[in-house]
């Protein structure tokens, strides 16, 4: 693994904990959230941090309350990780999870009715 991608790695990893564990912002904490992925510049000024948030209809508001809390969030994550810089963080919702999980859905429905129509025949 490049060093980039072990860096990309540890960021994510740490951006997990301290999201999971110590934010404590209400709409945060109510909700299950997951980081996907993270995506640093070569120069490390910025990062995307892709999130996956379950359940909850207003994500929108989620990310809000991240990104009000990133102040908090860059000051643990620089203790977490040596960085030269700790980057500007900015989120995104990554729904592939959600989209997954009702793709699944989709082919076991295709499924039982291929299999109804094939009893029927």
């Amino acid at each position: 693994m490049q060093r980039h991608q072990r860096l990309e790695q540890d960021v994510k990893i740490a951006l997990s904990d301290i999201i999971k564990n110590q934010v404590k912002e209400p709409s945060v904490t109510d909700t299950m959230i997951s980081v996907t992925g993270v995506h640093i510049t070569p120069d490390q000024k910025y990062a995307t941090v892709y999130v996956s948030i379950f359940g909850k209809k207003n994500k929108v508001k989620i990310i809000e309350a991240l990104t009000k809390a990133v102040g908090f969030i860059k000051s643990e994550l620089s203790k977490r990780v040596r960085m030269k810089n700790i980057p500007s963080i900015t989120f995104k919702i990554d729904d592939s999870m959600e989209y997954g999980a009702h793709m699944d859905k989709v082919i076991d429905e295709v499924i039982k009715k291929d299999n109804l129509n094939k009893d029927n025949n």
